[in-house]
């Protein structure tokens, strides 16, 4: 059984579809790939959002759920994502995100790089790390990001946990990552060698009677779950079945249309999932329409005009060009 090499997707939770659209697309420069519903759910959206043509690596989705209060972040989740950048757009992006109106948090550097901070509108922390640019990903060229600076699929998420030897045996033992390093309280894991969001970073948070750390609330701004990749369906049973074996309660093989998933949680309560490369975002249109129209799997297709009914309505705006710098 082969190694899992990195992340397939991230999915967060948005109060406001259209702001998410507008930041997300119009702002960062990720093409939104895919307007569907969630398939649990379907009387609200799921938003997709990649690179050019929704490669595994670089996809972000949100569930927008307009009622949900804003998350706290804490211990036992998902607190940040984190996206490649080229080593010299850090300037780019300062100078651009404050013009965009975005707070920035200061630069850091962890484990020889230098890390830019911000908070999306939901208040989830995204980081934008630089790196070498990842030949596998496309970026979105009629976005408003110029190719030389723009972002190019994810680099890593960061786990707070309050323990970390049991999850890193999974990581280690079940996953086929690799404990690279440490610095303070912050544990260094790596899938596959060069390959796209093969970073996970657990942050340690002991419960401390004088210091005890903040239990995640999650809401609008958590991240749901995180996905990791597999090249086909056949890897992905040798997983589930490996995985069971180890004591992991492992779900069946569920259908999401684009992709086939199976869930299970950490040991820290995180929910993770490992989902198959294929079939991809253009099995239900062409490469060049992606996200414009509402997409429905086949099992919602007679409901929706009821469907279309509830949900609220998405405009794509046009995408305001930055000159190249």
């Amino acid at each position: 059984m082969d190694p899992i090499e990195g992340l397939h997707h991230i999915t967060a939770v948005t109060r406001d579809p259209q702001r998410n659209v507008d930041f997300y697309r119009n702002v960062l420069g990720q093409r939104f790939v895919k307007k569907t519903v969630n398939f649990d759910a379907p009387d609200t959206y799921h938003l997709y959002f990649a690179d050019e043509i929704g490669t595994p690596g670089s996809v972000l989705t949100f569930f927008a759920w307009p009622n949900m209060k804003r998350g706290i972040r804490g211990t036992g989740e998902t607190i940040a994502i984190a996206y490649n950048i080229p080593a010299s757009s850090i300037d780019f992006w300062q100078d651009y995100l404050k013009d965009k109106g975005v707070e920035l948090y200061p630069l850091v550097q962890r484990f020889g790089v230098d890390i830019l901070p911000f908070d999306d509108p939901d208040g989830m922390r995204v980081e934008l790390v630089a790196s070498t640019p990842s030949p596998a990903v496309h970026p979105w060229e009629e976005g408003p990001i110029p190719q030389v600076h723009a972002m190019s699929g994810f680099h890593s998420v960061t786990l707070w946990l309050e323990e970390i030897e049991s999850t890193a045996n999974l990581l280690t033992l079940q996953m086929g990552y690799t404990f690279i390093g440490q610095e303070g309280d912050r544990y260094h894991f790596t899938g596959g060698a060069g390959s796209l969001g093969n970073i996970l970073d657990i942050v340690h948070r002991p419960g401390q009677p004088e210091d005890m750390p903040v239990e995640a609330v999650f809401g609008a701004g958590s991240i749901h779950h995180i996905a990791f990749r597999v090249p086909t369906d056949e890897m992905q049973l040798e997983y589930q079945t490996a995985l069971r074996a180890a004591g992991h309660d492992v779900t069946p093989m569920m259908d999401r249309k684009y992709f086939h998933s199976i869930y299970y949680r950490e040991p820290g309560g995180v929910l993770l999932e490992i989902a198959t490369e294929p079939p991809g975002f253009a099995v239900d249109e062409p490469v060049d329409s992606l996200g414009e129209d509402l997409k429905l799997p086949e099992w919602f297709e007679t409901s929706r005009s009821q469907i279309e009914a509830y949900l609220p309505p998405l405009e794509l705006k046009p995408v305001e060009k930055v000159k190249q710098i």
